[in-house]
């Protein structure tokens, strides 16, 4: 165990040039929540690694860009996208709606940034999204 400042590249590069020299083969694939400085690091000290957002940080960073009354019919939707034997059912799943109907499902407005007095789109704004 080391010590490393925040989610920085260095500290996570760190990390994962201790693991190196400890026996780790570069890992096929690295999953983690979307924090630059691991995916920075991985490039880094394993190149070849594949990278991927779990799940569980997938699905909340979705959410946290629709309004509430469409939670349960998106939460349906990533469950059977996540469940699905193949991409092309879980796309199909994620564009389809549950009840097989879109009525009453209106797209979110888009934000005003209360800092810059700009606008966006739910599915662009200011926050980096990496997963």
């Amino acid at each position: 165990m080391t010590l490393g400042y925040r989610e920085s590249t260095d500290s996570w590069a760190d990390v994962l040039r201790d693991l190196r020299e400890r026996g780790l083969d570069e890992p096929l694939l690295g999953v983690g929540d979307g924090a630059l400085g691991l995916w920075a690091a991985l490039r880094e000290v394993y190149p070849t690694t594949r990278h991927q957002c779990c799940w569980n940080h997938r699905a909340r960073n979705v959410l946290d860009r629709l309004p509430k009354r469409l939670w349960p019919d998106a939460r349906g939707r990533l469950r059977a996208a996540w469940e699905a034997p193949t991409r092309a059912v879980a796309s199909s799943a994620a564009t389809s709606s549950r009840s097989g109907s879109t009525s009453g499902a209106r797209t979110p407005r888009p934000r005003r940034s209360t800092a810059t007095g700009t606008t966006s789109s739910p599915s662009t704004t200011s926050r980096p999204s990496t997963c």
